[in-house]
């Protein structure tokens, strides 16, 4: 009879599974699972009772000579030693000299990368004035040297450049008057092919679009290019800025260490250098 019992197929009996209403609760808690977290709870209850039972059986007075070695802050948090070890003073001075070092390095590539990126840029209504040495630089100017007091009375600069009244203070990029009136008769002759411009075939027409179009896109991509180089310019001389500052709180530093200067101590008292007497 056992072995005929063992012969039929049995069923298979599967745990309940968590109600679809109630997935969002994750798995369905077993038995096991609430065995276990009882458990927990009950151990953690333990702890909670004998320390509230220390805190209880404690004295306020009593007193332990840690206490007049440790330190707290301003929240009550005790502050204790992490193992940092104090620098000697010629290992700091070292430091703070290869720093500058560094510093310095970093200061003179980025003042060869400010001056190229000053050639390069092309300004047509701005001024150039370039960051020399941590300070803005002057206006350029143009200096003509004549032979006498007479020649320097009637010299007139629009007349030696060559150039309009209008173009007289600029440095460079100066157009001549030659070029101006180039320009004005080959504005005239577009003006006189207008009526013409109807004469054109359909493939011409097309050709002289396209070749506006381009020009367009041309100028559109060099004003572009210009902004970008403009924006890269402001970047590296605030960087430059940063730099010089950087290397003079270091040089003030050093010379504190090295007892040449005055300054303020960690109390906030501001302190001389003792000179000797004489």
């Amino acid at each position: 009879m056992s072995s005929m019992r063992n012969a039929v197929q049995r069923r298979n009996h599967k745990e309940r599974a968590q109600p679809l209403e109630r997935e969002k609760w994750g798995l369905l808690e077993k038995r096991k699972d609430y065995k276990l977290r009882a458990a927990d709870h009950k151990e953690k209850q333990k702890r909670l009772k004998i320390l509230k039972q220390k805190a209880a059986d404690r004295n306020p007075d009593e007193f332990s000579f840690a206490m007049m070695s440790s330190k707290v802050d301003s929240a009550g948090r005790k502050v204790a030693d992490r193992g940092n070890k104090a620098l000697s003073m010629d290992v700091v001075k070292l430091l703070k000299t290869q720093d500058a070092g560094y510093i310095r390095t970093m200061l003179q590539m980025v003042r060869k990368e400010r001056k190229q990126l000053e050639e390069e840029m092309v300004f047509e209504e701005e001024e150039v004035r370039a960051l020399r040495d941590g300070e803005e630089g002057r206006k350029g100017m143009h200096t003509v040297f004549v032979g006498d007091k007479e020649g320097q009375n009637k010299f007139k600069a629009d007349e030696w450049f060559g150039t309009g009244a209008e173009w007289v203070d600029r440095v460079w990029n100066r157009p001549r008057q030659e070029q101006k009136d180039l320009k004005e008769q080959s504005d005239d002759e577009d003006v006189k092919e207008l009526p013409q411009t109807k004469k054109l075939s359909k493939k011409q027409r097309e050709a002289k679009l396209l070749a506006e179009k381009e020009a367009r896109a041309l100028l559109n991509k060099r004003e572009r290019t210009q902004e970008r180089r403009a924006k890269h310019l402001e970047a590296v001389k605030a960087r430059e800025r940063d730099l010089v500052v950087a290397e003079e709180e270091l040089e003030q530093q050093r010379a504190k260490m090295n007892g040449t200067v005055g300054g303020v101590n960690k109390h906030g008292v501001k302190f001389k250098i003792r000179e000797r007497k004489r």
